[in-house]
């Protein structure tokens, strides 16, 4: 089951302008799992596109794979450097329990950096400018689920990127709850545009047919450490599961932080969308359930590839083992409905086994003329990167 994969969103302005982000994380079935501690980069040639081979499909190759987690790959966040954009990072969930951590890589896959042991730490997202000690810092904020808190880390340019300013050695969450209905699995962050707050809104492992999310704004506890102070609790569940009797999960959460929507992938139902603001008029109102067909696995993983003016696509995951497909919604609704996201306008498979994390980012950066895509890869214990242009072929 999938990570709630918090996709970042971003807008290409002048250069390297940085308008807006969001993101998406999952839970992963992991198959067969491939040992391998060599970073893998396929970019040699052109990159097959999904086609018929002996009855058997064959899926988008990415650009550059990632050199594998130590155990159970999840969900994966991209920082962008706004000074060098070469030195942006991949940050990646090892969600093993107990010995769990983030690793932290370059553009080319190298692990730069592994923050561990983290208690199964299942999804990951990041977000800009958040207020610390006086100044506004980038952050990476990831679930520790069976230690029912948040860990809070600044990320830089530097020899060690993430440094943790969590307040008493995490944000304790879903104080409300027991059980696995107190255990966090997925996060994204959203950044509110008109006072620059910066929330964390919570999937947890399980819970109700309502009320199943929760949001905490992220503030500086006054000593220049970050803590959290619960603001809502929202959103609707089916509790279906891929066989009857079984309870499903949502996991996969992404913000638009530019157009202020949460995206929620209730993984057997459907997708489902809010107003991220806990403050707006209707933030209860539940606008729309999207890709409630054509399914073949879980909903996991989501992403927003944000165009201008608002356009662009909501991409989600369906789990497929040995090749997983993503299915393109428009951002922007249709033109007398916003909320009507119900054309699918593309679907690719690619080579990313039974991918819970998703993370697409529309901002040029070395060796991704239009962006990344970054898909966990269960079986490799890793992550593929694919150019957005080669998955539009």
């Amino acid at each position: 089951m999938q990570r709630l994969c918090f996709a970042r969103v971003y807008d290409r302005g002048n250069g390297l302008q940085l308008r807006r982000m969001s993101t998406m994380t999952r839970c992963v079935r992991v198959a067969v799992m491939v040992a391998s501690a060599s970073v893998l980069t396929a970019g040699c040639g052109q990159p097959d596109t999904a086609q018929s081979v002996s009855g058997a499909v064959v899926g988008v190759r990415p650009a550059v794979e990632t050199a594998p987690v130590s155990t159970d790959a999840d969900d994966p966040a991209v920082w962008i450097n706004p000074v060098d954009p070469a030195r942006s990072l991949i940050i990646g969930t090892d969600k093993t329990e107990a010995a769990g951590g983030l690793y932290v890589f370059d553009l080319a896959g190298a692990v730069r950096q592994i923050v561990s042991p983290l208690d199964r730490p299942n999804n990951v997202d990041v977000e800009y400018g958040l207020l610390v000690g006086g100044v506004r810092v980038d952050v990476a904020v990831t679930t520790e689920r069976k230690q029912q808190r948040l860990r809070v880390f600044r990320i830089d340019a530097g020899e060690t990127p993430l440094t943790e300013i969590s307040a008493d050695g995490g944000i304790r969450v879903l104080d409300d709850a027991v059980g696995e209905a107190a255990e966090p699995m997925g996060i994204a962050l959203y950044r509110r545009a008109f006072d620059q707050e910066v929330f964390a809104i919570i999937a947890p492992k399980t819970g109700g047919t309502s009320n199943y999310l929760a949001q905490y704004r992220l503030h500086d506890d006054g000593t220049g450490r970050v803590t959290g102070t619960f603001v809502r609790r929202f959103g609707n569940f089916s509790r279906i599961g891929a066989e009857p009797g079984e309870v499903g999960e949502i996991e996969a959460l992404v913000v638009d932080d530019a157009l202020g929507f949460v995206y929620a992938a209730d993984e057997r139902f459907g997708i489902r969308k809010y107003h991220a603001d806990p403050d707006h008029p209707d933030a209860a109102v539940e606008l729309a359930v999207i890709g409630q067909d054509g399914y073949q696995a879980d909903r996991e993983g989501l992403a927003i590839f944000a165009g201008p003016d608002g356009t662009g696509y909501l991409v989600s995951v369906d789990q497929i083992e040995g090749g997983s497909r993503l299915r393109y919604y428009r951002r922007e609704g249709t033109a007398t409905n916003p909320h009507d996201h119900s054309e699918v306008v593309r679907e690719v498979v690619t080579s990313a086994d039974s991918t819970d994390g998703l993370e697409v980012i529309s901002v040029p950066l070395p060796g991704f003329p239009d962006g990344p895509v970054v898909m966990m890869n269960s079986i490799g214990r890793n992550f593929h990167l694919y150019r957005w242009s080669d998955l539009q072929r």
